[in-house]
């Protein structure tokens, strides 16, 4: 019975020790990894709206900011938003840039753990081209009816990606 206690009390010590350390090791990483992503998203939008010059946060959405990007004469020359929707294995996040008359400038899919060969082919720029210059009407992938083609094998991570930026547009109408 001793033996079993002993067992028992080691493994919990070691347990302890290694909760700790990984939380320390978390306690560091945490600000560099918000960091890196808060430069992420903000090259994203500079990509996607490429004409302006400063952009400024006008209001929410899944709770994710959305930007009114404005010239250097600090007139409105768009908005861009994150668009976030479960796929196929994991959420997939884009960042959409639209024109005054919301309609698609550029998408760039910032975020996505999709499967390797098929729902990740959402990152090549072929995919992502499609989007551009469509507005509400024209956001449903082929499958629906749409002009967007769904990628081979990843209709879902198409369908997430098509329905993420038709709720953003939807919202920002509104």
């Amino acid at each position: 019975m001793k033996y079993y206690l002993k067992m028992g009390l080691v493994l919990l010590i070691i347990t302890v020790i290694a909760s700790g350390i990984l939380a320390y090791v978390n306690g560091l990483t945490k600000p560099i990894i918000q960091e890196n992503q808060r430069k992420t998203k903000e090259e994203a939008r500079k990509e996607v709206l490429p004409t302006a010059a400063t952009f400024e946060e006008i209001g929410n959405f899944n709770g994710e900011s959305i930007f009114a990007g404005k010239d250097a004469d600090g007139n409105l020359v768009g908005y861009t938003f994150l668009a976030s929707l479960y796929g196929y294995s994991s959420d997939v996040k884009s960042m959409v840039g639209v024109s005054n008359d919301l309609i698609v400038n550029k998408i760039k899919v910032i975020s996505q753990t999709e499967t390797p060969g098929l729902g990740a082919n959402c990152v090549k720029p072929e995919f992502q081209a499609q989007f551009s210059q469509k507005g509400l009407t024209g956001m449903k992938v082929n499958k629906d009816g749409g002009p967007i083609e769904s990628i081979t094998g990843a209709t879902i991570t198409s369908r997430a990606v098509t329905n993420s930026i038709r709720n953003g547009l939807i919202r920002l109408e509104k």
